[in-house]
């Protein structure tokens, strides 16, 4: 079961291909992994065995609580997904357990494919703890990888701004075992697409700041 489409899809077509979707599509054990961070991802001989392909890219994108607060409404109205090959629906609620879809155009049709919100994590308070926020999602069925990636953002000691994108994936159809090498090139491009979309804003923003 795999969902094409020859346009960009509709919030119809995305609302039934989340009705004909499953539950998650990868083992149980892994959900919520993506909270932790790349070296321990990375360290894992479990993920490792089961064949799971580990994607990462990290960009500092500003200083200052400021540019975190712009950069946390960003992740949350799916600006990190403002691509031109790639869109998640901007009213989508981040919040556990809501399904939506990625809408990805490859070479000819669109893919639109099922994920689950299956962890929101925030640090508020400034004097406590440093600001970040951050959410993972996990593959339903109907994806064409099975595995789990992570949005985040994050305010440092030294008062940097860091966006990150983290996941592990691996194959959940014949078509991505097919083009497997495609797939995790389409990943990589994706992670760094997404990097430059949230640095170019929070730039843009503080530009218009000053």
């Amino acid at each position: 079961m795999v969902f094409f489409c020859w346009g960009p899809p509709s919030p119809q077509q995305q609302k039934a291909c989340i009705e004909q979707s499953g539950g998650l599509n990868y083992d149980t054990k892994y959900k919520g992994a993506t909270t932790k961070s790349l070296s321990s991802l990375q360290k894992d001989q479990e993920l490792s065995k089961d064949g799971f392909f580990i994607n990462h890219a990290r960009v500092m994108v500003g200083s200052g609580l400021e540019t975190y607060d712009k950069g946390k409404a960003a992740l949350q109205s799916w600006r990190h997904f403002g691509l031109d090959s790639s869109f998640v629906e901007s009213k989508t609620p981040i919040q556990i357990g809501v399904k939506f879809c990625v809408c990805a155009k490859m070479i000819l049709p669109w893919v639109m494919m099922p994920l689950q919100v299956v962890y929101v994590k925030e640090s508020r308070n400034v004097k406590e703890a440093l600001p970040s926020f951050s959410f993972g999602s996990g593959t339903l069925q109907g994806h064409l990888l099975a595995g789990e990636e992570r949005f985040s953002i994050e305010l440092d000691a030294n008062n940097q701004v860091w966006y990150e994108v983290l996941s592990f994936s691996k194959p959940a159809h014949f078509l991505s075992f097919l083009g497997n090498p495609y797939v995790q090139f389409r990943q990589k491009h994706f992670a760094r697409q997404s990097t430059d979309a949230v640095l170019k804003l929070l730039t843009a923003s503080q530009h218009h700041a000053s």
